[in-house]
């Protein structure tokens, strides 16, 4: 039906309603600009949706002290060995410094080439990891000691290392020899050209026990970081731990976070919940609102965690002093590890120092079939203090010792000085 407006022209030309609107809305333009109030807008359409940048979980990102093999095919002088600075920097012939903290090896690459236009017409351009970084991580939740931990592996490239040891260095601290265990990480891309890596290179995933890739470089596992910071607690819930990582700029930068089932990888041997970690990841452990001990049993018996604690037993027992437990044991077995109760003892005095700065301190009596991780029988962590406290009748006894001891030396002296006259 046409609008009422547009009748009066039609009916005068002769022309259709359509044809006339097209003719006076062109006129209207310039009544807007003099005041007169615009037509509502349009709506906008939503453009098409832009396309979504890949995720990527397992690049390698280059950083200070990595050193790279970096070939220009035919052009040996501007080749070689180079290493990032410590201030994220590549210094190359021709293009002195360039920042690259932060990109992907094939990131690099396109990045150098176009760097390397304007001195060569068509640059081919192979780049190879020869020695990467130490890893720097922070490993958090519930775990004996948070903190920030640096892990140094086999990182040299080109030769087979017979053996998968690392040295894992805490800030401040001694440095320690740490055998990986169980770990397995996939490895950063290794040769780089036209964004292709060699099948052999650890981006294709081949890797072994311990992390060990075909190039011989350890990469550090979460294995190695829960182990770098002496182990789980017995309330760690290895089912739910979490890795953040930076991701690299073409895929969209930020952090990515993941999800994993360590404890399956301790029951089970699934390897694939046993992640490789990156410079700056952040692995956190949850923490279980109870004492899970069979897990901590089953992380004794692997290198996680050390296979001893030590805790503190003083008071009415046969042998007081520090006594080794392996992991898991609960208080019972540590009075039994003291030699036992003397004859006459009182109740047992528990003593913790949490994490948080509190005390936890509990005073009960001892129940010799009490069932671990209860009140009266608690699963001991290392520091745990037990005093076993006086009963009546030896308080009694030692209260009459301490009156009469001084009378009885007074007395000894006395006869003797008898005996002498």
């Amino acid at each position: 039906m046409p609008s009422p407006a547009f009748r009066p022209l039609a009916e005068r030309f002769g022309i259709g309603w359509l044809t006339a609107a097209m003719l006076i809305v062109p006129q209207l333009a310039p009544l807007a600009a003099l005041g007169a109030s615009p037509p509502p807008p349009t709506k906008r359409t939503a453009p098409a949706p832009l396309q979504r940048a890949r995720v990527t979980y397992d690049t390698y990102l280059l950083g200070p002290g990595d050193s790279l093999q970096i070939e220009l095919e035919n052009i040996p002088e501007l080749s070689g060995n180079f290493t990032i600075g410590p201030d994220g920097t590549l210094y190359l012939p021709r293009l002195r410094a360039l920042f690259v903290e932060g990109l992907s090896i094939e990131e690099l690459r396109v990045f150098l080439t176009q760097q390397f236009r304007a001195f060569v017409r068509q640059p081919e351009i192979y780049i190879r990891p020869v020695a990467y970084r130490p890893v720097r991580i922070y490993v958090g939740g519930e775990v004996r000691r948070p903190g920030y931990y640096t892990l140094v592996g086999s990182q040299q490239l080109g030769s087979v290392s017979n053996s998968a040891d690392s040295a894992i260095r805490e800030n401040g601290g001694d440095q320690i020899n740490s055998r990986p265990g169980l770990g397995i990480g996939q490895g950063p891309e290794s040769n780089s050209r036209a964004g292709t890596s060699s099948p052999g290179s650890p981006s294709g995933g081949s890797a072994g026990s311990g992390g060990l890739t075909t190039y011989g470089a350890f990469f550090p596992t979460v294995f190695d970081a829960i182990r770098a910071s002496q182990g789980i607690t017995p309330y760690s819930n290895l089912e739910f731990v979490q890795v953040t990582r930076k991701q690299q700029l073409s895929s969209g930068g930020g952090k990515l976070r993941t999800s994993l089932n360590f404890l399956s990888l301790l029951t089970e041997g699934d390897e694939s919940q046993n992640i490789r970690l990156f410079d700056g990841d952040v692995v956190s452990v949850s923490k279980s609102a109870v004492v899970l001990r069979e897990q901590l049993l089953k992380a004794g018996q692997t290198n996680l965690s050390p296979q001893f604690i030590q805790v503190y037993v003083s008071g009415r027992v046969k042998s007081p002093g520090a006594t080794t437990l392996p992991q898991g044991s609960s208080l019972n077995q540590a009075l039994i590890s003291a030699g036992g109760q003397q004859l006459l003892h009182g109740k047992i005095e528990f003593v913790r120092f949490t994490r948080e700065g509190e005390l936890d301190r509990r005073v009960f009596n001892y129940k010799a079939n009490a069932a671990a991780d209860t009140t009266a029988n608690p699963i001991l962590v290392s520091g745990d203090i037990i005093r076993v406290q006086e009963s009546a009748l030896s308080a009694g006894i030692g209260l009459l010792n301490e009156l009469t001891g001084p009378f009885v030396g007074v007395y000894s002296v006395y006869s003797l000085f008898n005996g002498i006259r």
